[in-house]
């Protein structure tokens, strides 16, 4: 089985219909004396978010030197791994549509699950926190160093419950200069027909525009298939730690890579120098190890962000707790400079792919056999 194709290859001849390209350049080509366009994309799963997202970010940095993107689906993030709220800024066109591609976001917050639907308060505080650091960083018309920066917002597919509140919440939180909504063939599964988010006494005009989901490509092919959604997760996982070696070394298949993250060095870091924060859940102080040894993390700086919701770096996997000589071991890709600055794990319930685990030995490599002393 092979591992995420890289950027390297060539892009699928995909079919964008004509309304998803009429749609893309109506944002695209406002007038430039106003303030750059903020775009909301919705719709029910498996509708094409995700891809038409992409076009549309193309089509923006084809008029704009940088985009915003602002990704809310912690299940199926664009440039970030699972679990992850994150603001990026682009400024180069996504080679393939087809596929999603890892960058450095420029803020991110570790949620730690791939769905709202265990803590909606907190998915929202997330949400608000990072548009509220676009406004600060790149609206802010006070500070001549900061020109407007479009943004795009891509959402969830959750669009019934709970679901659907999350996201009138955002909409209004955010209020978009222009809604992308996407409908599918499936009427009950669509949102409500209109601007669904507004109060019938909201008089601010909205740039409202609903267009259908793609249903075939250039050779009348299907390309909205019903995905596997773990097996993307884990497809992302691994493309995130593939990052800990260089391009240039050959890891080309899931079990050379297993074998490579088995035997990278880890990083040695004292457990007096962190916290460890339990999301979603209460673990007692005695099964704290039990619970972290082998697993992947938030990576996060206290002093960044705020107290509840601190700026994340980066994911990685505890490899081993040594208590004796009071070490975690930590497998990541982000650079020792910026490790540096982590004081604080983040505990999800984003799980280690089971095929990175699946390594010849006589034990697995991510246990330790003093993480449950007593000393």
């Amino acid at each position: 089985m092979a591992l995420i194709s890289g950027p390297e290859n060539a892009s699928p001849n995909i079919y964008i219909p004509p309304e998803w390209s009429d749609a893309a350049d109506a944002v695209a080509d406002g007038p430039l004396t106003t303030p750059p366009p903020i775009v909301v994309v919705c719709g029910a799963k498996n509708c094409g978010k995700s891809t038409f997202s992409r076009y549309l970010l193309n089509t923006l940095l084809h008029r704009y030197k940088k985009v915003g993107y602002l990704d809310t689906d912690v299940g199926q993030p664009e440039f970030s791994p699972p679990g992850f709220l994150s603001l990026t800024v682009v400024d180069e066109v996504t080679p393939d549509l087809t596929i999603p591609h890892m960058k450095t976001a420029e803020r991110c917050l570790f949620f730690g699950d791939v769905s709202s639907k265990r803590n909606p308060t907190t998915y929202l505080n997330c949400m608000c926190a990072l548009y509220d650091y676009y406004r600060k960083e790149y609206c802010n018309i006070n500070n001549s160093s900061n020109i407007g920066l479009p943004l795009v917002v891509n959402t969830p597919g959750w669009v019934k419950g709970i679901g659907y509140d999350l996201l009138v919440d955002m909409l209004k939180y955010i209020a978009p200069t222009h809604v992308v909504k996407i409908n599918i063939s499936a009427q009950s599964k669509n949102l409500p027909d209109g601007s669904f988010w507004l109060d019938e006494d909201y008089d601010v005009m909205v740039n409202l525009t609903e267009i259908n989901s793609a249903r075939q490509d250039s050779w009348n092919r299907s390309v909205l298939v019903q995905k596997d959604a773990r097996l993307l997760r884990d497809i992302r996982l691994m493309a995130y730690f593939r990052q800990c070696f260089s391009s240039n070394l050959n890891i080309s298949t899931i079990k050379e890579l297993a074998h490579a993250l088995a035997s990278h060095p880890p990083y040695e870091v004292p457990i007096s120098s962190i916290k460890i924060r339990h999301l979603h859940c209460q673990v007692p102080g005695t099964e704290i190890f039990y619970s972290l040894n082998g697993c992947i993390v938030g990576l996060a700086v206290s002093s960044e962000g705020s107290k509840d919701l601190p700026w994340c770096v980066g994911l990685g996997i505890v490899r081993s707790i040594d208590k004796l000589k009071g070490l975690l071991y930590v497998i990541t890709p982000v650079p020792q400079g910026t490790l540096e600055k982590v004081d604080l794990l983040l505990q999800g319930f984003i799980q280690i792919p089971t095929t990175l685990l699946q390594v010849q030995g006589s034990r697995s490599p991510y246990m330790s056999a003093n993480v449950l002393s007593s000393s």
